[in-house]
């Protein structure tokens, strides 16, 4: 029998490094999501606030599959992704909750994190599924330029919020 995939490798390429999330990096990585303006299109709009975005860490850090995202040639935190929902009957995974400090908007990191995690994910599943909140055009856009193709809309409830209109994209 098989062994399980480790969903929580280190990864890394000439501008990224993605580490697993610890415990430890709550507040580096607070400090970058403490910008309101990376949230104003996610149907989670104040995880920018300490206790909401702890609620979100807190459920990345359960999950064992979450990355603190590096900038390669400084170190410094610049964001966060996670591998979830592993389907081994379905050979299928979702990777998001992706988030990147807006100094990285618009250049390469984000497509960085997304092929490292594909190409590892692609070894052990056949699809790749992506959740995407129905009104965060900044990502959709960002993921249908990696090639992924909207499969579904459907109701997401996040822990507590009112349920909202997300897409489901794939690969």
């Amino acid at each position: 029998m098989a062994s399980l995939p480790n969903w929580q490798p280190e990864l890394s390429d000439s501008l990224v490094k993605l580490i697993p999330l610890v415990a430890s990096d709550a507040d580096r990585l607070f400090a970058v999501a403490s910008d309101p303006l990376i949230w104003e299109q996610h149907p989670a709009k104040e995880r920018y606030k300490r206790e909401v975005f702890q609620d979100f860490f807190d459920g990345a850090i359960a999950g064992g599959m979450a990355f603190l995202i590096l900038d390669a040639i400084t170190n410094e935190p610049i964001g966060s992704t996670r591998f979830y929902d592993y389907k081994p009957e379905e050979s299928s995974i979702a990777i998001g909750f992706t988030f990147v400090s807006r100094a990285y908007w618009g250049k390469e990191h984000n497509r960085s994190c997304k092929k490292l995690l594909l190409d590892y994910a692609f070894q052990y599943v056949d699809t790749v599924l992506f959740h995407i909140g129905a009104k965060n055009i900044r990502s959709q856009k960002a993921i249908q330029k990696i090639g992924a193709e909207l499969l579904r809309e459907f109701e997401r409830e996040f822990s507590g919020m009112t349920p909202q209109l997300h897409q489901e994209w794939g690969i």
